[in-house]
């Protein structure tokens, strides 16, 4: 399970999307995001799934890479589904103990969790084609217009940076300290969920250790390095729009026109 978290990793490609500038990738990333709350109707779920898809074959990353990435929150899609199928008001349809069942609470819970698995997997897509340096960058040039404000801008874009690189490595990690206490004769995989959680606790402490000790690591090298919070600094190589970023902010938009236009009129047919 440890072992197929993808969040934070880089799949290298030649496609037209990991050729993308990033600002690009993050806007239609937050356009994505945004259409599937325009309304909780199985039509729109439909478009933006046509719509995923094509961006997955594009960016030519393998589909089970990506969905491997649905594995570790298998557990909170569980709960989630569980959650609004007994949660929901309506007609109850059938009675499990004291808790009811409901034709709306299907349907809700079927349909939280499609947006649910929609949202990580787009998420998912931004992070496979872009490394975090560049990353870093375009969440930096993005937010610009907030150094105004005295928002520390580049502060926050190196810390997104570095989480997003150190998830892969602590991910390693963890399966190292796993397999060293495997070794002394531990189990993961028996006995019930408590008794699983329990288990895990000896593989936390060196875990903490080494994250700290690689943040240390790391503030040294950056101090090292003549790297101070808050002072101006360069790009080896600055970020330009070209022809295909302009383009794919008008694919974006188009979606987002498709999706504002489905949206309404499903809200307008469904009045009568």
């Amino acid at each position: 399970m440890i072992r197929d978290i993808t969040i934070g990793q880089y799949y290298p490609e030649n496609s037209i999307i990991h050729r993308l500038d990033p600002r690009v990738k993050l806007f239609g990333t937050l356009i994505f995001i945004v259409s599937l709350f325009l309304s909780v109707e199985l039509e729109i779920y439909i478009i933006a799934a046509l719509f995923l898809t094509m961006s997955i074959i594009i960016s030519r990353v393998p589909f089970k890479f990506i969905f491997k990435g649905l594995k570790p929150i298998l557990l909170l899609l569980v709960m989630t589904f569980l959650f609004n199928l007994f949660l929901t008001p309506g007609e109850p349809i059938f009675k499990i103990w004291k808790l009811n069942i409901s034709e709306e609470g299907i349907r809700l819970s079927v349909l939280m969790c499609v947006r649910f698995v929609l949202l990580i997997l787009g998420s998912s897509v931004m992070t496979l084609t872009t490394t975090p340096n560049i990353l870093t960058a375009g969440i930096s040039r993005s937010l610009r217009f907030l150094k105004t404000f005295k928002f520390p801008v580049d502060e926050i874009a190196m810390m997104m940076s570095i989480a997003l690189r150190f998830i892969p490595i602590l991910v390693e990690e963890t399966g190292v300290i796993m397999k060293a206490q495997e070794a002394r004769g531990a189990s993961f995989n028996e006995g019930n969920i408590m008794k699983r959680a329990k288990a895990l606790l000896p593989v936390l402490v060196p875990l903490f250790v080494s994250a700290f000790r690689r943040a240390d690591e790391l503030a040294m090298a950056m101090e090292s390095r003549c790297y101070f919070c808050g002072k101006p600094r360069s790009n080896m190589k600055p970020l330009e729009y070209k022809m295909r970023d302009i383009l794919t902010y008008i694919i974006i938009l188009i979606y987002l026109g498709i999706m504002i236009t489905v949206s309404v009129l499903l809200k307008k047919y469904s009045l009568f």
